[in-house]
């Protein structure tokens, strides 16, 4: 039996004892880029929380590799997992290199011979390099987003020991960006998923995003969450049940199917 990967076993996704907004029961898969779509107050960011182990379900269970989350122990998450919240603000006045450098911190036992490296090269791949020496409370919000993304990928550079998985779980990562800066982080983690294995699980709004860079999508929509490969999911039927605006796909000229939205049929 396959146990690899993350396993919700009948999630119950909501707050306390508020009401309940989605049941999940869906693998997500190392290796892939799963996107988190739906209507706001689906419960994505709830769902998300739950996956991370920060707040408990209503009923239900998360699984990692085929034990419960929590057994795993924080500090063994934090050397294989890492988590972009949606609020990135710092209460200090670290500079931007700081920021990324907490990335490093779960690692400090047994740093890598390329510490300093490893966290130039995060910043370089998410074009905040020249920001290092910047306090982080005074960049704009597409630049702390980045910022924040680099501590992420600095938190699990490099493979781990025992050779699980690394994980990356973000939580409307392209949100403050600019156009180019979204396609530029979406391709990005499509990369990571496939050339070095990583599992990314982000919280995404844009539907055309989703299609064109994740693997998967788990969608959360009023009565009802679908997962599987994001062009069985994300169609034009599914999109209007869960949104109530009507597409039409059209294919982009690299081949990659996108959507025409409209609030009303044509």
């Amino acid at each position: 039996m396959k146990t690899e990967g993350i396993e919700c076993r009948a999630l119950g996704v909501g707050i306390a004892r508020g009401p309940r907004l989605a049941t999940v029961t869906a693998r997500i898969e190392p290796g892939r880029f799963t996107a988190i779509l739906g209507p706001n107050g689906a419960g994505k960011s709830t769902l998300l929380s739950m996956l991370v182990g920060e707040r408990e379900p209503q009923s239900g269970e998360v699984m990692l590799d085929g034990t419960p989350l929590a057994r795993h122990g924080m500090d063994a998450l934090a050397m294989r997992r890492a988590v972009m919240p949606q609020d990135c603000s710092v209460a200090f006045d670290f500079t931007a290199l700081e920021v990324v450098e907490l990335g490093r911190y779960p690692h400090r036992a047994h740093p890598s011979r390329e510490e300093a490296g490893i966290v130039r090269q995060a910043m370089e791949l998410t074009g905040v390099e020249h920001l290092a020496h910047r306090s982080i409370n005074t960049l704009s919000g597409g630049e702390r987003a980045r910022t924040h993304l680099a501590r992420a990928l600095a938190q699990v550079w490099e493979p781990c020991r025992d050779g699980s998985a690394r994980w990356l779980l973000l939580d409307e990562p392209t949100a403050a960006l600019d156009l180019a800066h979204q396609h530029h982080s979406m391709a990005l983690l499509r990369r990571l998923s496939e050339e070095q294995g990583v599992g990314v699980v982000a919280v995404v709004h844009d539907v055309n995003l989703a299609v064109r860079y994740a693997h998967d999508a788990l969608l959360v929509g009023p009565g009802h969450c679908t997962s599987g490969a994001v062009g069985e999911v994300l169609e034009p039927e599914c999109i209007h049940r869960t949104w109530g605006v009507h597409c039409t796909p059209v294919r982009a000229q690299d081949g990659v199917m996108q959507f025409l939205f409209s609030a009303r049929a044509a």
